[in-house]
């Protein structure tokens, strides 16, 4: 019979019958929360306990003896997976399994249950909204925000195999000046029909509208300043004559779009007035100005769509920001807030304080804050009327959670305080309960050595030029690796392996921590990359192909090489693994563990024949060995969204 999670089996056989002694021996001792762990090296076995050094100074006895009256309490006959218990050192326990029964059940289970293997269910499956993505559409998505897709889609796939009901939301940022800035320029452009990818059209209107608009207000600036003689004026001076160069930069890259919008705005007496009516009409509803910026904003988001839908990175649903506004959603949250006593007018602001409610409801622990964090107001209106991001995405919330058990939200470190500011909004609503169902999963920034990024100016290296580079750079090497392969069989190759290299990148890096993003690491064929697990998983797929049998007559005892075992342990983990990825949500993790698996997998291709082993018997096991491996590898890859070739 397959076992969901063998390595499992193997640790609750070791707690039952270490605690069933303990209890025995020691019956008022409070056994610890956690009993067992793995040692550091398999020679210690594959299972080891301290506990005894614990109980020593409760029972006023050395460790080691209580570690060797223990190991006689012990009785292993009920448990097949378990060949020995030891005493060892100066006081630890010692696990052995057994070596043919686990590789059996191990690399078994994993070719009996094959595309599900890992995959543990939850007892508990919930309905979960994840919000990921989430790009303003004012330009491309490019490498500094690519790692939000990847996490939230890798986020997705992990939950949804664990049994829980996933939807993907992205959230339409279309409210405010960025979206109208936009607007205004595809308006005196004459709304023309995209040249090229439309993102990367409505990127270059923004750039250059901005620029124009920038420039035309620092003017006006310096030559305030120089009237009223102001210290200000040489810092002005600065500014203008950066955005002077930056200017010429545009000029360049979009020498049409610049030419004919800096003759359009020049004739506007005041293009800032402008942007402002738009984006006033936008939040009140008014007919031109919805039908104006939403046409600008799904002209980007097809763009989207198209970028999203080449990384192989899904949307179930987009919810559009503006919609919260025009439905009545907002300003009943904004009424209801004022009905709060957390809310005051500073200076025609309206502000909520987010202080105050962390106090009263005694909510910082829950937040993890420590007592002395003051947390600052969160604006919830400006004194033109107008609501802030926060504010609107506390109606979403609302929402979210009329559809939702549990909330995600996968959103840049950055974005810390508002997301608390959040959910003391949710919670001095009488929504505790949604604030503490809510999860900011925060990661940090992408960097690309030498670059600095600035959506403003224009500067910014897409998602779709890196999935090119990768796919380029992936052919050179599919090339040199596989020349016997027809040109459309590399190109194919090299689209999945370009992609694939970008997404681990991407993910296989503790969320917390930054990604430095090069080429040399992205596309390593030899360590810890996408290509490289990829290709360990075509090797292992070529073994199979040339052996072109059934391992039928498999004997696993014959699995006696340290690297074999190491190899069936891990395989062994996988499920554990997969838990620990689910539960606590760490994609990462799943990376690094395939990427461990494919280093001992290609330690053991080196080292031991498979198909010309000793005997049969042998060359059968290391053959289910081989094909357990390709299993874990491919089904280790599926969650990070990134596919497994059959050949490369």
């Amino acid at each position: 019979m397959a076992a969901v999670n063998p390595f499992k089996e193997f640790h609750a056989g070791c707690e039952a019958v270490l605690k069933d002694a303990l209890n025995k021996l020691y019956p008022n001792f409070v056994l610890p929360s956690m009993l067992l762990e793995s040692p550091p090296n398999l020679q210690f076995g594959e299972l080891a306990t301290s506990v005894c050094f614990e109980i020593a100074k409760h029972a006023k006895k050395k460790p080691r003896n209580v570690a060797e009256e223990t190991v006689k309490q012990i009785d292993v006959s009920g448990f097949p997976l378990i060949q020995s218990v030891e005493a060892a050192g100066a006081g630890y326990i010692n696990f052995r399994v057994n070596s043919e029964k686990f590789f059996r059940l191990t690399l078994e289970s994993a070719r009996a249950l094959d595309v599900e293997y890992g995959y543990v269910k939850t007892s508990e499956p919930k309905t979960i909204m994840l919000e990921h993505t989430s790009v303003n559409p004012i330009h491309p998505i490019h490498i500094g925000q690519a790692r939000n897709p990847i996490l939230g889609d890798a986020l997705a796939r992990i939950l949804t195999e664990h049994g829980h009901t996933v939807s993907r939301h992205y959230y339409v940022d279309d409210v405010g000046r960025q979206s109208a800035v936009i607007a205004y320029g595809y308006m005196k452009l004459g709304k023309p029909k995209p040249k090229g990818k439309p993102d990367s059209f409505i990127g270059a209107i923004y750039a250059v509208t901005s620029c124009i608009m920038e420039i035309q207000r620092l003017k006006k600036a310096v030559e305030t300043a120089k009237k009223l003689a102001s210290q200000e004026v040489s810092k002005l001076q600065r500014e203008l004559d950066d955005w002077t160069s930056v200017a010429a930069d545009i000029e360049k890259r979009f020498p049409e779009i610049l030419t004919r919008l800096l003759d359009e705005i020049s004739r506007e007496s005041d293009p800032e007035e402008q942007v402002s009516k738009l984006i006033r009409g936008y939040e009140t509803g008014r007919k031109d100005a919805k039908q104006l910026l939403r046409e600008v904003c799904q002209l980007c988001l097809s763009g989207f769509r198209e970028t999203l839908s080449r990384a192989g990175v899904s949307i179930d649903s987009w919810d559009w920001e503006s919609d919260l506004i025009w439905n009545g959603d907002v300003n009943r949250v904004l009424d209801e807030l004022k009905a709060t006593p957390y809310v005051f007018q500073l200076g025609g602001v309206l502000e909520f304080d987010a202080e105050k409610v962390a106090q009263d409801l005694d909510f910082k622990k829950t937040l993890g804050l420590s007592d002395d964090h003051e947390l600052s107001s969160l604006t919830l209106v400006r004194a033109d009327g107008t609501t802030l991001y926060t504010t609107r995405d506390i109606a979403y919330h609302l929402w979210k959670f009329q559809r939702a058990e549990k909330v995600i939200n996968v959103i840049g470190m950055e974005q810390t305080l508002p997301q608390l500011q959040l959910k003391l909004a949710l919670s001095a609503l009488g929504h505790v309960d949604y604030a503490k169902k809510l999860v900011h999963f925060a990661y940090n920034l992408v960097s690309l050595p030498g670059y600095r990024m600035s959506s403003r100016r224009g500067r910014y290296i897409t998602l779709d030029e890196v999935m090119d580079g990768a796919a380029e750079r992936a052919y050179e090497e599919v090339s040199k690796r596989s020349p016997h392969l027809s040109d459309e069989e590399k190109r194919q190759i090299s689209e999945f392996v370009g992609k694939g290299a970008v997404k681990y990148a991407l993910v296989e890096v503790d969320p917390t921590k930054p990604v430095v993003f090069t080429w040399d690491r992205v596309l390593d064929f030899e360590k810890n990359s996408a290509p490289y697990i990829q290709y360990s998983h075509a090797r292992a797929q070529s073994i199979l192909r040339k052996a072109s049998r059934e391992p039928e007559n498999a004997d696993y005892s014959l699995l006696e090489d340290p690297i074999e075992r190491d190899i069936v342990l891990t395989l062994a983990r996988f499920p554990m693994v997969f838990l620990d990825a689910a539960e606590n949500l760490r994609p990462n993790s799943i990376a690094d563990y395939a990427n461990i698996l494919a280093d001992k997998f290609n330690r053991f291709y080196t080292k031991l024949p498979v198909i010309k082993a000793k005997s049969p018997g042998l060359s059968d096991a290391r053959l289910a060995l081989v094909d357990a491996t390709r299993i874990v590898l491919r089904n280790a890859l599926k969650l990070l969204g990134i596919e497994a070739p059959e050949r490369m």
